[in-house]
């Protein structure tokens, strides 16, 4: 299956989730990967280990762009699948700008730092879809493949890009 071509203006789908590797997210991670690259997604993560190094693994195996948002001081840090390292020193406060740069996030399983990615992309009114995921959240997209998870991230921007800005409306 070819790639679509990426270029000024194509998705960036973020990818949250565990940093230290489990086994058992590892494929699945490799897949989304794949899948964001296939579709011609732009893959922006926390760039260092576990499903990060592992989603972004799955992109540069098909010729994917992958973004590393890193919390320290050095891009030396970012794992090697990365293309883009982006060094902020700024620890775990590098999640603001994971979320705000992912036109929408895609969570395989993952901890409390996944968690705070995961409310702050839903209080800004970006859509969050997740694999195997630790929490029930409400407003998340429980997805069962990846596959499924990359279409619904996609289906997700679409929606955003024809509908007027997202709000939620406060009660008068």
């Amino acid at each position: 299956m070819g790639m679509e071509r990426i270029e000024i203006g194509s998705p960036i789908i973020g990818v949250i989730g565990n940093g230290v590797s489990r086994p058992e997210l590892q494929e699945i991670a490799e897949e989304v990967g794949r899948e964001i690259a296939r579709k011609g997604a732009v893959l922006v993560c926390g760039g260092l280990g576990g499903v990060m190094t592992d989603a972004a693994r799955g992109a540069k195996e098909i010729g994917g762009i992958t973004l590393g948002i890193l919390p320290g001081e050095k891009t030396t840090d970012a794992n090697e699948f990365i293309d883009f390292p982006i060094a902020t020193n700024m620890g775990a406060a590098r999640n603001s700008i994971i979320v705000h740069t992912a036109d929408v996030l895609i969570a395989i399983g993952g901890g409390y730092g996944t968690l705070s990615e995961i409310g702050m992309a839903l209080k800004i009114g970006k859509g969050v879809v997740a694999l195997l995921p630790s929490y029930q959240i409400p407003g998340v997209i429980l997805a069962h493949t990846p596959i499924g998870a990359v279409d619904e991230a996609l289906t997700l921007i679409e929606l955003g890009r024809r509908s007027p800005t997202f709000s939620v409306s406060k009660p008068s």
